[in-house]
């Protein structure tokens, strides 16, 4: 095994476990460190996308007792039910696109460039829905849902479509759907709430297709560079609890903060 290789699959980990679920899209950040690193080994792209599954593996620990109440309560429970198929229909419109236009995706958008303006355009977005929500709170325009549970079918669907913007590279997952959610009435801890839970089938569905589609040109030495990328899992396993305790909790972006650290990387990415 290439060790240097390795060790940066292994930084390139952390970086996933600290961005995975703040709006500062991971895989954007995953490109810029990896061309900074050099990481140019022929899967680097396929890493990009089954590091996540360290991520998500995270935070179904964090959150097994509430993926516990889901499941057993699905034969008597109308509400578990209904979560269910609102996280399967927000599901639904990111797989589609994903599947029609993954090859353009890859082919144009997986480069520090068009990240580094992803970057900036969402930094700004989140500028603005953030003075939005200041605005209607101001004038006493509450949110229309204060409940996960109470979120109807099309609210999930508004959600799913918000979250296809996060195929581009450089586009926030987190922040696609929770802006979104915010935007069609859900409160931020709804839209927060909501959003860890739909990366779960998205993430562990984009990870087994690409080990699917890459699978017979996977050698031993690239599962174990990913094996590597895996271990930030330690990382990403203690950011997860903290976030659970600030963003589950409080759901608040401190967007000015976000924008900043998004410039920051754009001008990076536009120095490579």
């Amino acid at each position: 095994m290439d060790w240097l290789l390795a060790c940066k699959a292994l930084i390139l980990g952390v970086v996933e476990g600290l961005t995975e679920f703040l709006p500062v899209s991971s895989t954007g950040h995953l490109i810029v460190a990896g061309s900074l690193l050099n990481f140019t080994d022929q899967h680097a792209k396929t890493f990009d996308v089954v590091i996540q599954l360290g991520a998500i593996l995270a935070v179904c620990w964090e959150f097994r007792r509430r993926i516990g109440d889901v499941v057993t309560g699905l034969p008597s429970r109308p509400e578990a039910r209904r979560f269910v198929l609102n996280v399967i229909i927000a599901t639904i419109p990111a797989i589609v696109l994903g599947l029609l236009f993954e090859k353009s995706i890859k082919a144009a958008l997986f480069s520090p460039v068009p990240v580094a303006f992803a970057l900036v355009v969402g930094g700004v977005v989140i500028l603005w829905a953030e003075a939005r929500q200041r605005g209607q709170g101001a004038q006493g325009q509450a949110a229309r849902v204060h409940h996960v549970d109470d979120m109807t079918a099309m609210d999930a669907l508004k959600v799913g479509l918000a979250q296809c913007f996060a195929l581009i590279p450089g586009t926030s997952r987190s922040g696609s759907t929770i802006i979104g959610g915010m935007l069609f009435g859900l409160d931020r801890r709804v839209a927060t709430e909501f959003s860890f839970f739909l990366a779960i089938p998205i993430m562990f569905g984009a990870t087994a297709y690409e080990i699917y589609k890459d699978w017979h040109t996977l050698s031993v030495d690239a599962l174990g560079v990913f094996c590597f990328g895996f271990r930030g899992g330690v990382c990403q396993r203690v950011f997860v609890r903290a976030l659970a305790a600030s963003l589950y909790c409080r759901a608040r972006f401190h967007g000015v903060r976000v924008v900043s650290h998004r410039l920051w990387i754009a001008d990076s990415a536009g120095r490579l």
